[in-house]
């Protein structure tokens, strides 16, 4: 075990040191809001694109500031250029499929999910 979390260990710190997104969450993603607002997103290594229902696209940069797993439980914290704070969570263990994008208060703004539109009580559920 204690190899185990050496191994995370290392890997955490070289996320943190290279400060691009994880390949976890890079690509495409469609996402909801709570109003059920669709929305696709798009990670980089250092920015990310959101095109709301509309068609409108906007371009964020950011870093990654942390990563962490708890119980195969991953979440990945970023930070935007204007220094606004979100956290990429993938609340089902080893399923990096799903999961949810949270505030800097730990509340969840949007799911995200790699195939569908996903609702929210579909992954707090």
């Amino acid at each position: 075990m204690k190899k185990l979390s050496t191994i995370l260990l290392g890997f955490a710190m070289f996320f943190l040191a290279s400060c691009s997104g994880s390949e976890t969450y890079r690509g495409a993603w469609k996402a909801m809001d709570k109003e059920g607002e669709k929305f696709e997103l798009v990670f980089k290594s250092k920015s990310f694109s959101v095109k709301d229902s509309l068609g409108v696209v906007k371009q964020l940069n950011y870093k990654q500031t942390r990563i962490t797993i708890e119980n195969g439980i991953k979440t990945y914290g970023i930070t935007l250029k204007d220094g606004r704070s979100y956290e990429i969570n993938f609340p089902k263990a080893n399923d990096e499929s799903i999961g949810l994008i949270k505030d800097e208060n730990g509340t969840p703004i949007y799911t995200i999910c790699r195939k569908e539109f996903t609702k929210f009580e579909d992954i707090l559920n």
